[in-house]
């Protein structure tokens, strides 16, 4: 081999590329261009080298980007020379390790159309499986305990593979080829149905057929999922699913559906091109779509009680797939829970968690080394937002603009709702699945888990910890507990900076972020802020929403008539208390009480909400008083809203107070009470409330004459309220980004953290002691 026309070179490809059949690809490649050399996973990704004719291993790399697996990105890939070797053939080398791991752990993702095509073949050794799987498709993150992500090192050890399994699993040119959860029925996990004691019922496809039975006479089953538990019921059952709703504790929440093919959901809702293409994913998330009237002859009323919306997905697992091709209709698939606790994902943790809830359990012996949800997405504005992030998405990173600062590894620990933690290495970070509610004393040993998990995935040693200004979160007291230099940064700069983040801006913008609470600086509750940040000095608070109290506190959360109380208390005083329309809400003593508690401000803290504000309005329109869940009462508002085109608006006033302009609400809600006196419908009245906000944000983007706004809080997951404000501000020549990858809600809170803090040390900006504490 001449060294004139030959070379050798080494090649390092990241991104995801480890577990998608990249291995096998190259080895194929190779072949065709006639180069000799090896292919192997590294901690950084793959690694490779290549032998021949110049002109080959070029047309080598050029097919590495064009015909590279469906599932795998490439996100680098560097090129050395090599000095040339007595080396014949192409071999693919076992995984490499040493360096600190960079390699992309794929998300669990559902079964790819070859697999399926087995599952229903009668003739094939996998019939029937609800293991099957193979480099396209399968668990990842949910079976995962370290990198390389090799079988060694997830749940799947504990399956030897038989002797087919293993001549797929060592041939480089079968789909298999180091599938690290490749099983078949002789040598892979099985399933098991068990009564409430745990004694089993049925084996294998008997157990399947039995839970088709049992959900046809309006049993509830809990299955074991691929990132937990779900329970399952006939969505059409009103008896079933009001048992389901009693036993679960969840009143109100609605219900996600299980369909088992796209033309059930298109008899049951209206979708577009965009949404379908989101359902059918191979990330199989909830998608939010508008029911179609006539959905209610086949899903109970139940299912989503007074929301025109189902949220619903499709089969995300072989197992999925067998249940559904028998039942033919849509069940309930509900996380296997009580309300506000995490996921079930050991079968004797659940035969204990929820014995109390199903009737019967569908179990299978592989191990789910973390908690899953399912993720959730609505299409808003032409383009599908994430309002969960879990199964499907996690733990891809994100890639962040480049860092000029010397920053090291950052932890941030997100908010306490919602939760997701996030690490950053450089430009990168790797943000947790969602958590839930850190309330909860098992979703903190979740919380936990996480970090220890994306620590040890990737080897990362933060310095120093992020946390939210409020001292009463649980994730502040953590991250106070640790040895690390904790930095902790105020909700809504972390609001703003999650959707800057998510775009790689850099520069001057203005950041509406409203939602429903934020601590402040100066212990106040806000919720309706604007921030201008100049893109080399420290973030101003540009404006906020005029504040109001609530009375009770965290009662008026959960009773939206206190929020109007407090709404119009501090609009008319004692007067609110005498008349309409309190007196329809609360009696006479108790309005005497919540007067007096306002005058002497006894359990008032003020708030600056927006989130509250919807509350307060949907009180206003007789929508909600009470409610069940966080966001209910605001859903109620924009839902009454569709039935409504007006373009009207109400009027409100903006004025400078002190060193920020003031928002306020009091001329939008004479008008509100006005127009229901003379008997404007509360569909209307709903509609003209969100054309105000929207007006609302063009006149402080206007103020500010800054042309890059950005959306982020959890009251922009309101459709309505996301797509009027967009449009309005790009006609009048704003250019406006939303979140689409990073939930809008308090999801990507840590996302935020990071990037703040990131961005603040490359212009050296010294956070002060607003936004640092040291331990």
């Amino acid at each position: 081999m001449s060294s004139d026309t030959s070379e050798r070179r080494h090649l390092e490809i990241t991104g995801l590329v480890q577990g998608v059949g990249f291995r096998p690809f190259v080895y194929g490649l190779a072949g065709d261009c006639g180069l000799h050399g090896w292919v192997a996973n590294d901690a950084r990704g793959v690694c490779v080298e290549v032998q021949g004719e110049i002109p080959q291993i070029r047309e080598f790399v050029r097919r590495l980007h064009a015909e590279k697996p469906p599932l795998a990105r490439i996100h680098s890939l560097t090129s050395a020379p090599l000095p040339l070797q007595a080396e014949y053939g192409f071999t693919v080398r076992e995984s490499e390790s040493g360096a600190a791991p960079s390699a992309i752990i794929l998300p669990d993702l559902a079964p790819c159309a070859d697999c399926l095509v087995e599952l229903f073949d009668p003739s094939d050794p996998r019939f029937g499986y609800p293991f099957i799987n193979c480099t396209r498709c399968g668990p990842r993150f949910s079976i995962v305990e370290q990198q390389p992500y090799d079988r060694i090192n997830t749940s799947m050890r504990s399956f030897p593979m038989c002797e087919r399994c293993q001549r797929e699993y060592r041939d480089p040119r079968d789909r298999r080829f180091h599938a690290e959860a490749n099983a078949c029925p002789e040598c892979g996990p099985q399933l098991q149905l068990v009564n409430l004691q745990g004694e089993a019922l049925e084996l294998g496809q008997a157990a399947t057929q039995s839970v088709v039975a049992a959900i046809e006479a309006g049993k509830i089953v809990a299955l074991k999922g691929v990132g937990g538990f779900q329970l399952l019921v006939d969505a059409s059952n009103d008896e079933a699913v009001a048992r389901l709703r009693q036993r679960k504790q969840r009143p109100h929440k609605p219900f996600a559906l299980l369909y088992p093919d796209m033309d059930t959901v298109r008899r049951d809702c209206v979708l577009t091109p965009q949404e379908e293409r989101s359902l059918c994913s191979q990330e199989r998330p909830i998608l939010l779509l508008g029911a179609k009237p006539d959905a209610t002859a086949q899903i109970s009323r139940w299912v989503a009680p007074q929301n025109p919306n189902l949220g619903l997905m499709l089969p995300a697992s072989p197992l999925h797939y067998l249940l559904m091709e028998s039942l033919q209709r849509p069940v309930v698939a509900t996380s296997g829970n009580l309300a506000g606790e995490p996921i079930c994902t050991d079968n004797d943790e659940a035969l204990r968690r929820l014995a109390d809830i199903a009737d019967l359990f569908l179990l299978h012996d592989r191990q789910i080394l973390r908690p899953l949800d399912d993720s959730v997405l609505r299409v808003m504005d032409g383009k599908p937002v994430m309002l969960r992030r879990a199964r499907g998405y996690a733990p891809l990173p994100l890639e962040l603009s480049e860092s000029t600062a010397a920053e090291g590894d950052l932890l941030a620990l997100g908010a306490d709702l919602k939760n997701c933690i996030a690490i950053a290495r450089q430009s990168t970070a790797y943000p947790s699945q969602h958590i839930g509610d850190l309330q909860d004393r098992m979703a903190l040993a979740t919380f936990e888990q996480a970090i220890d998990d994306l620590a040890t995935f990737y080897r990362l040693e933060p310095r120093a910890v992020l946390c939210d200004l409020h001292p009463g979160y649980v994730s502040n007291r953590w991250a106070k507990s640790k040895p690390l230099k904790r930095i902790a940064v105020q909700h809504h700069l972390a609001h703003f900076f999650s959707c800057m983040a998510e775009h790689g801006h850099r520069g001057a913008a203005l950041g509406i972020c409203w939602d429903g609470t934020g601590y402040g600086e100066d212990g106040s509750i806000r919720g309706g802020e604007c921030l201008h940040w100049s893109g080399d000095s420290p973030v101003e608070h540009f404006a906020s929403l005029r504040s109001f109290a609530l009375p009770g506190g965290e009662r008026a959360v959960h009773e939206p008539r206190r929020s109007l109380a407090g709404l119009l208390g501090e609009w008319l005083g004692t007067e609110a208390f005498v008349g309409e329309p309190l007196r329809d809400y609360f009696n006479r003593s108790e309005r005497k009480n919540l007067a007096r508690m306002l005058e002497r401000q006894l359990n008032c803290p003020r708030c600056s909400s927006v989130g509250r504000l919807f509350d307060a309005v949907a009180a206003l329109l007789g929508l909600a008083t009470e409610i069940s869940f966080e966001g209910q009462a605001a859903m109620a508002v924009e839902y009454a809203a569709a039935d409504s085109d007006t373009g009207a608006s109400y009027p409100f006033e903006l004025y400078r107070d002190s060193d920020r302009w003031t928002l306020d609400w009091a001329p939008t809600i004479a008008s509100l009470i006005e127009e229901g006196s003379v008997g404007v419908s509360i569909s209307d009245r709903a509609a003209a409330f969100h054309n105000t906000l929207a007006q609302m944000i063009l006149a402080l983007a206007q103020k500010a004459g800054v042309p890059e706004i950005f959306l982020s809080g959890g009251v922009f997951q309101n459709k309505r309220l996301l797509e009027t404000a967009t449009a309005l501000l790009q006609q009048n020549g704003f250019r406006v980004h939303s979140h689409s990858r990073v939930p809008p809600n308090d999801g990507g809170i840590a996302l935020g953290q990071l990037y703040y803090v990131r961005c603040m040390a490359d212009f050296g900006i010294p956070l002060g002691e607003v936004s640092v504490s040291c331990v």
